[in-house]
This record gives C-alpha cells, sequence and structure tokens, in this order.
C-alpha cells in the first residue's frame, strides 16, 4: 500500500474552536497533514485520504498536540476566518474613505 502525506501551514488570527478539540485553540500558525492511500485497481492513479492531522508549529501553553481532525471542518474554520478578515478590511477601508 503506497501512502503520500501533504503538509500545509494554516494561520488562524483568532483562537478557533474544532471538532475532536477539547477547546478553543489559540491563533497561530498551525502544520496540517493529509495521508492518502493510493487506491489499487484502478486503470489511473487515485488516491483516498485516510488521516488529517493538524499541530501548532510553536509551543505554547494550553496548546495541544497533534490532533485528529475532520477536513471539513478545518476547511470552514479557515474560511470563516478569511471572511472575518475580508469584513475588517473592508469596514476599515469604508471608514478610513471621505464620502463626496
Amino acid at each position: 500500500m503506497t501512502i503520500r502525506t501533504t503538509r500545509t501551514t494554516v494561520t488562524f488570527k483568532h483562537p478557533f474552536s474544532l471538532q475532536g478539540a477539547d477547546g478553543p485553540l489559540p491563533a497561530g500558525d498551525y502544520q496540517v497533514l493529509t495521508d492518502e492511500e493510493l487506491i489499487d485497481g484502478l486503470s489511473f492513479l487515485a488516491y483516498r485520504r485516510v488521516a488529517t492531522l493538524i499541530f501548532p508549529l510553536a509551543a505554547r501553553p494550553n496548546s495541544p498536540g497533534m490532533l485528529t481532525i475532520d477536513p471539513q471542518d478545518l476547511a470552514r474554520r479557515a474560511r470563516a476566518g478569511a471572511r472575518s478578515l475580508v469584513k475588517a478590511l473592508v469596514t476599515s477601508i469604508v471608514r478610513s474613505r471621505p464620502f463626496r
């Protein structure tokens, strides 16, 4: 069985929650590891996700160790964080521009 691992860094600007965590996780940089196994017997290469793990890049008090997570939950949290950042930027721009 062939396994491939993809490593990605995700930055959260605010504390966030994920299913499987014992509470909110602190803001910061996290490494996400995704393990996928090759599906045998096909006429083309295809992989199936078998695990997604997240862990903080910097050691902090109250930081969890490595957690097994739902990748869809992580994607939802990342999108929510990006929307919050865009909303804050737009609000800042609107407030700094005088109306004519």
